[in-house]
């Protein structure tokens, strides 16, 4: 018994080493000039072999893309990158919205997103996310539900509920986000490092779900909150009871709301949301009339606000490790 355990573990060694010699597949070129291997990033999804076990490259070459985008759980280990360093240049978009009809049924918030993300392990760069339907209520530009993504360099376009980071933990850095009402929604456990944040004609930044069970939910660290017309605008309501949202050394425009934050309309959520500040600053930073049933973290409490251990889980994932594509 003991030989035919060291034998298999000598196997698994060798097969581990084996993969890890294994040159990295070609990337596949998606092209709306017809210069790649596809015109169409659901095409070139579509070309890959499913259940997917390796890390597949999509290389989008810069382009106006309006399509509907899915990736299924079958799906794993995908990297979508920009053909160009600048996200604009490269647009996934489409403008379905909530109330719209199809087949005479309307398709609802998660059925208006314009990209949707459900395999694990996925990376972006340099990518634009759209919704064009404008303002006309509730239209996702990328909704996600597969852990351990990590989106760098990439811009989320949209008005109300534009970025819908909706399970598993996501990591977000150096990007652009905008949108008007709840415009970053849901329940995933989450980081924004480094990101902007830009309110468009007031609303409310989060609208998190965060379960009562999860530590953590949206955590923005060293973020730039901004508005271009300075309308009023809320850091967050409770789209669940518990949820969780935290601001962590970040700059708050004069735009942001004294209050801060607000009950949604139930007075019962301000006893359970968690709603915390640390290291703040700007002209919105100012805690003087902040709701009571926020909280101001201590230094030793805000401590606990890391990458790692946010986004740690049983599995000690660190993003940062793997931030570019090409490393895993």
């Amino acid at each position: 018994m003991a030989g035919s355990i060291t034998h298999v573990a000598a196997t698994a060694i060798m097969t581990t080493l084996l993969c890890s010699l294994a040159p990295a597949a070609e990337p596949i070129v998606v092209a709306a000039d017809g210069s790649g291997q596809f015109t169409s990033v659901q095409a070139a999804l579509d070309s890959i072999p499913k259940p997917n076990a390796e890390r597949r490259v999509i290389l989008i070459k810069p382009g106006i893309y309006k399509e509907l985008i899915k990736l299924g759980k079958d799906l794993p280990l995908i990297t979508f990158r920009g053909g160009d360093e600048d996200p604009s240049k490269t647009v996934l978009t489409y403008d379905l919205y909530a109330s719209r009809k199809v087949d005479g049924k309307e398709v609802g918030t998660s059925g208006s997103a314009s990209t949707r993300i459900d395999g694990a392990d996925f990376i972006a760069e340099n990518i634009t996310f759209e919704n064009s339907a404008g303002e006309v209520g509730q239209a996702v530009a990328l909704r996600i539900t597969g852990d351990r993504g990590v989106y760098r360099n990439c811009r989320f376009l949209g008005w109300q509920d534009t970025l819908y980071p909706n399970g598993g933990r996501q990591y977000f850095v150096d990007s652009h986000i905008e949108g008007r009402v709840d415009f970053i929604f849901g329940r995933s456990t989450a980081v924004f490092e480094r990101c902007e944040i830009v309110s468009k004609n007031g609303g409310y930044v989060t609208a998190a779900s965060t379960s009562a069970d999860q530590k953590f939910g949206y955590v923005f660290l060293d973020c730039n909150l901004i508005s271009p017309d300075k309308t009023p605008a809320y850091l967050g309501r409770p789209w669940r009871p518990d949820a969780a949202v935290a601001f962590i050394r970040c700059k708050l425009g004069e735009h942001i709301h004294p209050d801060g934050w607000n009950n949604w309309g139930k007075v019962e959520n301000e006893k359970t949301a968690r709603y915390v500040e640390y290291g703040n600053a700007g002209p919105g930073a100012d805690r003087s009339r902040r709701v009571a049933w926020s909280k101001m973290l201590t230094d030793e409490e805000a401590k606990a606000y890391t990458i790692q251990n946010v986004l740690g889980g049983d599995d000690q994932w660190d993003p940062t490790n793997n931030i570019r594509p090409s490393s895993r």
